[in-house]
């Protein structure tokens, strides 16, 4: 056991490159020239090529290992908020004008979040720029105003000060401005090319297709009949077949998607440039090119289709020896960066995968495409005359309405008892027409579908695991060691296991603030914080490791004298360097000094090695002061950043007033990095990242996060300047912590998980986690969050499972928030685990070569028998199921007859009865007495979750406290299937 809290973990080495990216995964950017038969120079065009990362290794099968990082970028479930959040619910619309007196309109709506629980305030403030979204937490006894939420969206200056609108009608109108920001549904094109073709027109003449272009349009979606199609027809005819007679459609996680085949659309013998199938495709701004021929035949190339309008270009092989396809991406230079990254190489065996794939990588790019200034311009054009127009309607009204005096009044005002019928019968004819517009909107195809099932297969990068049930302490912070966590709590310094009880470290009287484990290098650093009094210590890992060992005592304050460090008394922050590779830094901020202390490593001083050291020996003296640094105000953030050399060229951020500064190490020397342009900052954090090795910077502060690349030195100077790599965007929250983990950086707020991707600051999930609280991420993330079990004892497993767990359903109807508790039910804190290898490891263009190997678990039972190895996590998908199912039942099926220990618990049980077998299935199937869900099961399911293990051959249960073999029932979430296991 006590080995098990000391292992080495492959984490902490994730942990040291999980800053590392690069942009080279997305393609680079070329000069592509296309020419006639005769070798005519007949079009030229710069485009960002995708063909898979090069120089990678790719001596393994194509297609045998499964991503998991294809995600639809900025899914509307997740960002048309007004839909979501505002139609149909009782809330308050505002508008004016700003300094520049540009009108804008402002709406606010206090909402539960997706049926957490959690009541929040979502605001939208549009502008002709573009929309910003905000949440603010919402406060039982602080009331707030509509000046205080414009200032949080840096708005603090007006020209004439917002009014309130009580027009219903208000309601179609900004529904139209959300609209501008895209459409939910989208028409691709798809042009079938023979080998040698090298021209559009002789591209768009192909009257028909070969069979497997047929086949790849069956894979794509449905061939449907145009004549009376109801849905989303992607302007093609439906009532007089002058587009065609049938098209390709789908559907695909909630957005309808209209193919226009060019085999499909209107011939003519007599026109040679096919002007009718090029009026389709040639204004479609994504266009899949399907190309026959070898891999040695002239490839498709951009400029081969004169096209102002598409800007996007899949070009699909199809390889019929090995039964694969083969994918290469062209985007125009000026569209964003857009995944999922193609694999290397960008081969597929499994065709519904590579279906999957397609269809994600072209719609995140038709989305990425609408960011260009061809797009944008015209998108802030439609939106300042949209504005400027409800401005010059509304006003004259709002002068004559009396109620407008609730400009800046709270944003739910108690109305007078006077004016409270008339002001309850105007909130019910508004939220009457909302309900119906929204309806209206959703029945005309404008809206996604409800997307709470569509992706609820598959498992995501970022789900979280279970850790440690009810834990009752405050954590003040962590670090992870090995596979455990040291925790800093009010109890004092505890390390923990999954499923181990907590091993006590250090006593309540050592109050540690900040801490680091470095496993490579045998050190515990560590800040106790008592004002003046507090320190830097550092001690030896394999000394802690052996007084919990040999159990000879628990460390307190007074024990620590010798594992202080000199000259950081008071401090009150320090940073160590991410990349220890030659030499570890410290620096230690005491008010506005910043005090530079170097530990050099020894190879020969390995964790192996100074386990045979004496136990009181400190390891203090390796550590040396170098320098001290003054700067003008005490830091709020500090960040190590190292150079390309390491000599004379390392960096420190330091974040304080409104600016972020960076301070050469070696000569004390610093440089405005950023300045903030608002009243109030709330700092953050500044993440050190490198791409391809050249060190750049994410400055997160307020709702904002800016990445500045830093370049390499220039005479002892770094060259901060702006550049085309630097960019910003903006959260939805103010977080209070931020990890990054390419390709995914995450936000962490008081009640949510903001997740993101690093290379365009895309969202792609939000997990609403209520009382979240991060409590180390150095390597694999934990936090710790409220999971809300229900107290009476007959409530079922799959109720346990769902309130258990900080999983977040994706709806779009939001129920009022109760802002009490349910009866009944009992609030417990748990913590929860990410691993860094999903995260990071499962998102390169390459299996990992040293994935993190899930942690095994053997329990004897009294009958000798040892349970399988487990690893736990919140779901299980469907397939999943099926295969416990089927593996289990033939792996179990001789234990069955054995006799089960009888406990007192198990006393209790209703009887189970014996499985009965179908012969013509040839299956097992459960009777109606079968579905009862045991006691056992109900206990486990509080806290443990059941899935597959990381090997296909091995699957186990895992009691709650008793090693004795419990028959408990699995749930299928979907054909409510109840497979006994033992």
């Amino acid at each position: 056991l006590i080995k098990r809290f000391y292992s080495s973990s492959v984490s902490e080495d994730l942990g040291c490159r999980r800053g590392e990216f690069s942009r080279k995964h997305y393609g680079s950017v070329e000069l592509l020239i296309s020419s006639d038969a005769d070798g005519a120079i007949q079009r030229a065009g710069r485009f960002r090529v995708e063909n898979g990362s090069s120089g990678e290794n790719t001596d393994y099968a194509p297609g045998t290992w499964h991503r998991t990082d294809v995600h639809l970028e900025n899914p509307e479930y997740h960002t048309r908020w007004y839909f979501k959040y505002f139609l149909g619910k009782v809330h308050q619309n505002y508008i004016g004008t700003d300094a520049e007196k540009n009108p804008f309109l402002l709406s606010v709506v206090l909402s539960d979040q997706n049926n957490q629980r959690v009541p929040q305030y979502h605001s939208i403030l549009w502008r002709k720029t573009g929309t910003q979204k905000i949440c603010l937490p919402y406060s039982p006894t602080k009331t707030l105003s509509v000046k205080s939420i414009l200032s949080a969206m840096s708005l603090d200056k007006f020209e004439r000060n917002p009014r309130e609108i009580f027009h219903p009608e208000i309601q179609k109108d900004l529904l139209v401005l959300e609209e501008q920001e895209g459409s939910v549904n989208f028409k691709f094109g798809v042009l079938y090319a023979k080998d040698g073709q090298l021209t559009d027109d002789e591209m768009f003449s192909n009257e028909t297709g070969s069979e497997s272009f047929r086949r790849f349009l069956h894979l794509l979606g449905d061939t449907i009949t145009l004549k009376g199609w109801t849905g989303y027809r992607g302007g093609l005819d439906t009532k007089n077949d002058t587009t065609g007679t049938c098209s390709i459609y789908t559907v695909f996680q909630g957005h309808e998607i209209m193919f226009h085949v060019s085999t499909m659309l209107p011939y003519s013998r007599d026109n040679k440039q096919q002007v009718e199938r090029k009026r389709h495709i040639g204004n479609d701004i994504v266009t899949i090119v399907f190309q026959e021929g070898e891999e040695s035949s002239p490839a498709f190339k951009p400029s081969m289709i004169r096209s102002h309008f598409t800007h996007i270009f899949a070009l699909v092989r199809y390889n019929k020896q090995n039964d694969s396809y083969r994918l290469k991406i062209f985007s125009e230079e000026r569209v964003p960066l857009f995944g999922p990254p193609l694999p290397s190489p960008p081969v597929f065996t499994n065709h519904q995968e590579f279906r999957d794939f397609v269809l994600v990588k072209l719609i995140n790019g038709e989305k990425a495409t609408l960011e260009t200034p061809t797009f944008s311009q015209k998108r802030q054009r439609t939106l300042d005359m949209l504005i400027r127009s409800l401005y010059q309607d509304l006003m004259p009204d709002l002068h004559k309405n009396m109620l407008n005096r609730r400009s800046f009044s709270d944003v739910l005002p108690e109305s007078p008892k006077s004016t409270r019928k008339k002001e309850e019968a105007r909130q019910a004819e508004f939220v009457r027409l909302g309900q119906a517009l929204k309806l209206k909107t959703t029945v005309k195809g404008d809206a996604t579908a409800n997307l709470a099932t569509t992706s609820f297969c598959k498992k995501e990068p970022w789900e979280s695991q279970f850790f440690c049930s009810n834990f009752p302490h405050e954590v003040v912070c962590a670090d992870s060691w090995g596979q455990s966590l040291l925790v800093s709590t009010d109890a004092g310094i505890l390390l923990i296991d999954d499923g181990q009880p907590s091993v006590q470290v250090f006593d309540k009287t050592l109050q540690i603030k900040q801490m680091h484990v470095l496993e490579a290098l045998d050190l515990l650093v560590a800040r106790t914080d008592k004002g003046k009094d507090s320190r830097i210590l550092v001690f030896r890992l394999s000394a802690v490791q052996k007084d919990i060992e040999t159990k000879q005592m628990i460390r307190s304050k007074y024990d620590c004298r010798e594992n202080k460090l000199e000259r950081t008394k008071g401090c009150h922050l320090y940073a160590i360097n991410t990349h220890h590779g030659s030499e570890l830094r410290i620096v230690v901020a005491i008010r506005n000094k910043l005090l530079l202390v170097t530990k050099k490593y020894n190879p020969h001083n390995s964790s192996t090695s100074s386990s045979l050291l004496s136990s009181s020996e400190s390891p203090v003296e390796e550590f040396q002061y170098i320098r001290e640094i003054c700067l003008s105000d005490p830091p709020v953030v500090m960040t190590l950043v190292d150079g390309p050399t390491g000599d004379s060229d390392n960096m420190i951020c330091v974040a304080y007033r409104h600016q972020f500064d960076l301070v050469n190490e070696s000569t004390g020397e610093s440089y405005r990095l950023h300045h903030v342009e608002t009243n109030k900052v709330n700092f953050v954090a500044a993440i050190d990242v490198y791409e391809d090795g050249e060190a750049g910077l994410l400055l997160c502060y307020n709702y904002v996060c800016q990445y500045r690349k830093v370049y390499p030195f220039n005479g002892g100077s770094p060259l901060i300047q702006p550049s085309a790599y630097d960019f910003h965007f903006s959260w939805n929250q103010v977080p209070y912590a931020v990890v990054c983990a390419f390709p995914y950086i995450l936000a962490f707020t008081t009640d949510s998980i903001e997740i993101r991707l690093v290379v365009n600051g895309n969202l792609v999930h939000t997990a609403v986690v209520p009382e979240l609280q991060l409590v180390a991420s150095r390597s694999d993330i934990y936090f710790k969050a409220t999971a809300t079990v229900s107290g009476s004892s007959d409530s079922s497993s799959k109720e346990m499972s769902s309130r258990s767990s900080p999983q977040t359903p994706t709806a779009y109807e939001t129920p009022e928030c109760p802002l009490s508790s349910v009866e009944g039910e009992v609030t417990c804190k748990n913590l929860y685990k990410i691993p860094l290898s999903n995260l990071v490891g499962r998102s390169i263009e390459r299996p990992l070569k040293s994935p993190l190997a899930p942690k095994v678990i053997t329990t004897t039972t009294s009958s000798g028998i040892a349970s399988l190895p487990v690893t736990h996590s919140l779901s299980l998908s469907r397939m999943e199921i099926k295969e416990i199912a089927s593996r289990t039942r033939k792996e179990l099926l001789g234990l069955l007859d054995e006799p089960i220990p009888k406990t007192e618990s198990a006393q209790k049980q209703k009887k189970v009865p014996r499985r009965q077998s179908d012969p013509k299935q040839g299956a097992v199937r459960s009777t109606s007495s079968d579905r009862i869900i045991s006691s056992s099961f109900e206990s486990y399911s509080e806290g443990r979750h059941l899935s597959t293990s990381s090997d296909p051959d091995t699957l186990a249960n895992r009691e709650e406290s008793s090693p004795s073999c419990y028959p408990f029932q699995l749930i299928s979430l979907y054909d409510e299937d109840i497979i006994d296991l033992k």
